[in-house]
């Protein structure tokens, strides 16, 4: 792991958000915002091997750069992972942070759903991946119902307010990439301090 920005201290709880990124959103900054609520720190992860996708628009430095930029949470982190999956991401914290750190890995219901069913090959991995990090999610498109198994370790994030929660819930890096080659109105679903880059590094 390499820090592009790092917090100060050895927080006790550390609220992980890792993804791509391309670009941050409205909805990452929520989730960091909501998030600040559980833990001491939030720590935003860019992988520089993405597990189910290839690079493309902007590049990873231009990514940290906007994550930069973006002002996204109080005294928030920045590093990258050679490594996409978060069990992987979770060791690189955990060599960093140290055992007596735990993790959180802020989430919407979306990615929580894919974590809990994705084919890792062989048994037992969820439960491996649980032991390692805890799960912070947040409603998107609906509430997350927890497996009764994993309640322990996956816990509910709560959007502020309830009209902002339904309007950023549907917010993509998608959806503001695709606008912007459509020509639609874009400029409210990213973070303001990054729009004139966004701009100039997507159109």
């Amino acid at each position: 792991m390499r820090f592009y920005r790092r917090s100060p201290g050895r927080p006790r709880r550390l609220g992980v958000l890792a993804g791509s990124f391309n670009p941050p959103t409205v909805a990452h900054a929520e989730l960091a915002y909501a998030a600040q609520f559980h833990v001491d720190q939030v720590l935003f992860v860019v992988p520089s091997i993405l597990p189910h996708k290839q690079y493309f628009g902007a590049t990873l430095e231009q990514r940290l750069e906007l994550l930069d930029r973006a002002d996204l949470a109080t005294g928030y982190g920045i590093a990258t992972s050679e490594q996409g999956l978060f069990i992987d991401i979770a060791r690189d914290c955990r060599a960093h942070f140290g055992s007596q750190t735990r993790l959180y890995f802020v989430c919407g219901r979306d990615a929580a759903e894919r974590i809990l069913a994705w084919d890792y090959g062989r048994a037992g991995v969820v439960e491996e991946m649980l032991r390692e990090f805890e799960l912070l999610v947040a409603p998107r498109g609906g509430d997350f119902q927890a497996p009764s198994e994993f309640r322990q370790r996956i816990h509910p994030l709560e959007i502020r307010p309830l009209e902002i929660r339904e309007q950023w819930s549907d917010v993509s890096s998608t959806e503001v990439r695709e606008r912007i080659q459509r020509g639609e109105p874009w400029e409210h679903l990213v973070p303001e301090p990054i729009v004139e880059r966004v701009r100039a590094i997507y159109s």
